[in-house]
This record gives structure tokens, sequence and C-alpha cells, in this order.
């Protein structure tokens, strides 16, 4: 499988290329516009088919897109290669706004083609064994709440980078049924200034109550993740690692020593996932659903607190 990575930053470099080029089987491309970071990366990882512009990858005959740039440019790349056919991976999030969000899915229903959106945390292996996989599958009628805590120190933000940049990823892991509208939700926030610096929301799904919350004021940069079930619950404060309270007793739960690092993170899974959605050729509609979901839900806060 040919396989073409646009947009080497940070992310791409720290946590999708580790893990994509120690799968057999696939032929990597490299591509951006920075002529440093093409050298160093093929060099580093014995690359050698380079590009500084992402059109002309169509004629290396590639099988699969992944797209890390700037969120703004999420939408000219992925429309692109869409419309070329292309099975397309998109980091969080597909875009800064929902509207763009819904025309890239109606893109990729008209091309028949899958776009994969990156969301790591819904593949974290210590979460997904202790919380009977409640990202991947409708089955969590048992789960009585899950609050999700995302922290930063000093960061507020402006309103849409704050909420579909960061904010998403609790937003989108509370969603477990792809909510996708302000109704009989708790909404609070507050701001320094014209900057956002805090969010929470909250609703109930049947007997589940959902909670997702960002404080950009906060005294570290941290995440929290709390769970509970009749008699059972778990909290976790880092992604391999956690605490465990079940008859009345507590006990340490941990993910097996020497578990590499992206792993424990979610991105191997996420990134096996998305190569086998390339092999079958299209992706679960369900999982389409949320996608739309959580962007729809979050353009509807975005909404909220710009108008008040």
């Amino acid at each position: 499988m040919k396989l073409a990575i646009i947009g080497l930053g940070d992310i791409a470099q720290k946590a999708h290329l580790p893990v994509i080029t120690q799968i057999p089987g696939l032929e990597v491309l490299l591509c951006t516009r920075d002529k440093n970071t093409l050298k160093r990366l093929s060099k580093l990882y014995r690359i050698d088919r380079l590009y500084s512009d992402y059109k002309d990858l169509i004629k290396a005959g590639i099988d699969a897109v992944m797209i890390h740039s700037s969120t703004v440019s999420h939408l000219q790349i992925a429309t692109f290669f869409l419309q070329q056919g292309i099975p397309t991976f998109v980091d969080k999030p597909l875009a800064d706004n929902a509207f763009d969000c819904e025309r890239l899915y109606e893109l990729a229903a008209k091309h028949r083609q899958p776009l994969y959106l990156g969301f790591n945390r819904r593949f974290i292996p210590l979460y997904n064994q202790y919380l009977p996989n409640i990202q991947n599958t409708k089955e969590h009628s048992s789960l009585l709440s899950l609050r999700w805590e995302k922290n930063r120190f000093n960061q507020p933000g402006d309103i849409r980078t704050f909420i579909f940049d960061d904010f998403i990823h609790p937003l989108d892991s509370i969603n477990l049924d792809a909510k996708n509208n302000l109704d009989d939700v708790y909404l609070t926030w507050q701001s320094q200034g014209q900057r956002l610096s805090r969010v929470d929301i909250q609703w109930q799904q049947q007997k589940t109550l959902l909670h997702a919350s960002m404080n950009r004021l906060y005294g570290a940069t941290k995440e929290r993740i709390s769970a509970s079930y009749e008699n059972c619950a778990f909290e976790f404060d880092s992604f391999v690692s956690g605490k465990c309270w079940q008859d009345n007793q507590e006990s340490v739960i941990a993910l097996p020593d020497w578990t590499p690092m992206l792993t424990g993170k979610g991105f191997t899974g996420m990134i096996d996932d998305w190569l086998s959605v390339v092999e079958k050729g299209k992706l679960a509609p369900s999982v389409v659903e949320r996608n739309l979901a959580s962007h729809q839900l979050a353009e509807l806060i975005c909404q909220k607190i710009w108008v008040e």
C-alpha cells in the first residue's frame, strides 16, 4: 500500500511516523513545503519518495493519504483527494466549523471514499479494557456516568480554536451516542477578557450522565477521566494507569510494563483501524454519524458562546 503523509509538523513527527514506518507492507511518501524537514525525515526513516506539492502525489499512484497540516487547510486538501477517489485521513478537527465538515462528508459519500478522523482517544487500550470499549461500540447501557477533563496551564484562546482544536477531544470522548444538538444540555463557560478560558458541558443520555470539561487556566496541563457503574468506579489521571473501586476496595490498574507510549496513547490502535478502513474501502455509518455530530455540537457551542 502506498500511503502519503501531508504536513510534517509535531503531531506527524511525534505520533504518526514512528508507528507508520514500523508497519510491514507500507510504502510511505512524505509531503511538506519545508525542504529542511523533508531532508531530515527522509534520512531518519530512509524514505526517498518526497514531495513539496500535494497535488503531485496523484502521479505517484497512492492508495491513501493522511493529512496533518493546519486546520485551515483541511477543507482544500481533503476535497482534492476525495475528488480523486483516494481514502482520506484527517487529524481532528476535520474543519473549524460544522458546515465544512458536512460538505466534506457529502463529498466522501458522492465519491464513495472513506473520510477518517484522527480521534486517538477512542483507542486508548487501558480505558477500553476497563470501560468495555465504550468508545467504539454502542454497548454502554450499564454506564452511569462519564466525566472527561482536559486542562491546560495558562492558555486561554479564541473561541473556535479553543473549541474545535482542543475541547473537541473531551467533547467527542463523551459523545457516545452522536448527540448533535444542545437540547437538554447544561453549558457553562468563563472568559479572560476576549479569550475563552473554560468550558463545561453536561447532559444525560437515558440513565448515563455525560460531562466534558476544559480549563485553560488550570495549574498544570493534565487530563483526567472518571467513570462509574453500579458499585464500581474508575479514575484515570494518565493514559497508562488509574484506580478502580469495587467491593469497597481500591486497586491500581495499569498497562503492562514496556507498552509503547504511542500504543498507550491510542495512536497504534487508531492507525491500525484506519488501515483496515482503507482495505475495506468504507467507514461504518455509525462512525460517520458520530464524527459529524461532535463537530456539529462544537459549532453550536461556539455560536452559543459568541452570541451571549
